[in-house]
């Protein structure tokens, strides 16, 4: 369908739900990107994805103080909502951007989702909480807009797993769509944390990609070991950088997100995070190992 110029702003849920009840009346169908706002092309691609398949497109703009932990960055996240909607003119039909109060009325939720075992390793173990206060906020934007599908995309790899695992574990009448990464012409993974750079620090940020491509390129190398020798090849990248501090490093398996033992074969995914000065950045790539 062709989308307005401007989208509908929504800043409460009974607005919201008073949009895709006449959607739905007119026989529509609806998709759903939840973001955190500060967008970039990562994001449009998402909502270009929604336009593709459902009929009218909802984009959430909400940055969920529940995935935030207390040394985070919450207080200085990027809040660009004219932009953003700028951004998004012609390509949505609504945004919901409530207030804090709106989502979390009494302070905070009583009820939270526990995102469970894969979501205690990886950004989990950096970042306590964190999956549990995103699905929670996940699982409020779903029953709000009951979408027919819900956009995320591939770089936060951890959560669109764990985001699919509640879909299924809790029978939600809604499909996810993951979306290729979007990344800049060097390889660098879009973000709305990469404003967060300075010029020499965005350099240093390669460093992530790099890694992942020197583990794509040792895992195409016959060798009785090859998740080992496509960590150490990933490794190596971050040893010339004594200036970006590596958080975690691991192959995983992308059916379980469990680490793949060293002689493991097939499909794989090597997920990866570090800071570049205050930023945090993460990033992952697919992989396929053959037996040696």
């Amino acid at each position: 369908m062709t989308t307005p110029e401007s989208p509908a702003l929504l800043s409460t849920i009974a607005a919201t739900r008073e949009h895709v009840r006449a959607a739905r009346a007119a026989g529509r169908t609806v998709a759903l990107v939840p973001t955190m706002g500060a967008l970039h092309d990562g994001h449009l691609a998402l909502v270009a994805r929604g336009r593709e398949l459902a009929d009218v497109v909802i984009v959430s703009i909400f940055v969920n103080p529940l995935q935030f932990g207390p040394n985070e960055d919450f207080d200085r996240y990027p809040r660009t909502l004219d932009a953003d909607l700028a951004a998004l003119a012609g390509q949505a039909d609504a945004v919901f951007a409530p207030a804090v109060t709106e989502m979390y009325p009494d302070g905070a939720s009583q009820t939270t989702v526990h995102a469970g075992r894969v979501a205690e390793l990886y950004e989990g173990a950096s970042r306590p909480g964190h999956f549990d206060g995103m699905l929670t906020v996940v699982s409020k934007l779903f029953n709000i807009v009951q979408p027919d599908v819900a956009l995320f995309g591939r770089k936060d790899a951890q959560q669109a797993f764990l985001v699919r695992q509640m879909v299924s574990d809790l029978n939600l009448p809604l499909r996810i769509e993951v979306v290729p990464t979007v990344r800049e012409g060097d390889g660098l993974a879009l973000s709305s944390r990469n404003r967060y750079l300075s010029e020499d620090e965005r350099v240093l940020a390669l460093t992530l990609s790099a890694a992942l491509r020197a583990a794509a390129e040792a895992s195409v190398t016959p060798t009785a070991k090859p998740v080992a020798a496509a960590l150490e090849a990933a490794q190596r990248e971050f040893a010339q950088r004594s200036d970006v501090r590596l958080d975690y490093l691991v192959i995983v398996d992308p059916a379980t997100f469990l680490p793949l033992e060293d002689d493991a074969t097939g499909d794989a995914l090597i997920l990866v995070a570090a800071r570049v000065g205050a930023t945090r950045l993460i990033d992952n790539a697919p992989l396929t190992f053959t037996a040696g």
